[in-house]
């Protein structure tokens, strides 16, 4: 008997559940409100329990009233505990804050530190552990490494969304794209995002290269008709988006910001080649010889990316 016991019992052993992975711990740092998919972005981390939101920091223009549309979201959702730091307002905006009356109907976040001081101090109260997941253009990014370099350089990684290098903005999948552009969230604050590729911290970069996913007509219908807390509030705020930005776009949007939150989840959606990546004063991001500085994802893996994003959206 004992011999079949051990081997029943390796047998059950061989069958055990895998262990439980911690969840990732990150800090968004994010310009939502003029474009939509800063919007999905954040609905799909919300939709993630592998992921623990540590907080949320308003990045670029009115940083204030990002702060109050993320006070609506997280409150309507379920989630008004997640900290949001208010960020460095800029006054150089082109792109309209197209949520703005969504936004003008929350309220302003609970007082919390500045933005970069809120980067600094979970990075150096967490080393190791944080990721900084980057959806904007780099100022609160560049003025926390001037801030404090060696705390920035706690942070476990930097994923974000931004560059173009070996391929530009396209108007649709179907028609080449142009060559490597010079990308909003770069060339809108040169300065941070050089900082940033120069401060050793690890860097995955998703650039125009493979987040230039476009929603088409039959998952939007899927997400807006879904009637969830958090498909319900994306539904008003894509609709705002196109009442601002009609006739002059189409209504499909591209979703950028997705793209680093669906690779935090499944990496092989966005495989990474690791690239030296130099940020030139004008703002374009080119490869290089030397040392890699950033895991770089060239092209996504669609199926992948819409089977995480799809389904957690719609759970």
């Amino acid at each position: 008997m004992l011999p079949l016991l051990a081997a029943t019992l390796c047998v059950n052993a061989s069958f055990a559940a895998p262990a439980v992975q911690p969840a990732h711990k990150v800090i968004v740092d994010m310009d939502i409100g003029d474009d939509i998919d800063d919007a999905f972005a954040l609905a799909l981390l919300l939709q993630s329990p592998d992921i623990e939101i540590v907080g949320i920091t308003t990045a670029w223009g009115d940083t204030a009233l990002r702060g109050r549309l993320l006070e609506r979201l997280l409150r309507e959702t379920g989630h008004a505990g997640i900290p949001v730091a208010q960020g460095i307002v800029t006054t150089n905006n082109p792109t309209p804050f197209t949520q703005a009356r969504y936004a003008q109907r929350g309220q302003a976040p609970a007082p919390q530190v500045s933005a970069v001081d809120f980067i600094l101090r979970e990075a150096a109260r967490q080393p190791g552990q944080i990721t900084l997941l980057a959806l904007g253009p780099l100022t609160n990014v560049g003025a926390a490494i001037a801030r404090d370099k060696a705390s920035f350089g706690a942070l476990k990684q930097v994923v974000m969304m931004g560059g173009s290098v070996r391929a530009g903005y396209r108007k649709s999948q179907y028609v080449p794209s142009r060559p490597a552009d010079k990308e909003y969230n770069i060339a809108s604050d040169v300065k941070g995002a050089q900082a940033l590729f120069n401060s050793g911290v690890p860097i995955v970069m998703t650039p125009l290269d493979s987040t230039q996913i476009r929603l088409d007509e039959v998952e939007r219908n899927a997400i807006f008709g879904h009637g969830s807390p958090v498909t319900d509030a994306i539904t008003l705020l894509y609709h705002q988006w196109i009442d601002a930005y009609q006739p002059w776009s189409s209504n499909m949007p591209s979703l950028f910001d997705v793209v680093p939150v669906t690779y935090l989840i499944d990496p092989a959606s966005c495989p990474v080649t690791p690239l030296h990546i130099t940020v030139t004063d004008e703002g374009y991001t080119r490869e290089g010889a030397g040392k890699p500085n950033a895991q770089v994802c060239l092209a996504s893996d669609q199926p992948r990316f819409f089977n995480v994003f799809m389904q957690r959206l719609l759970k």
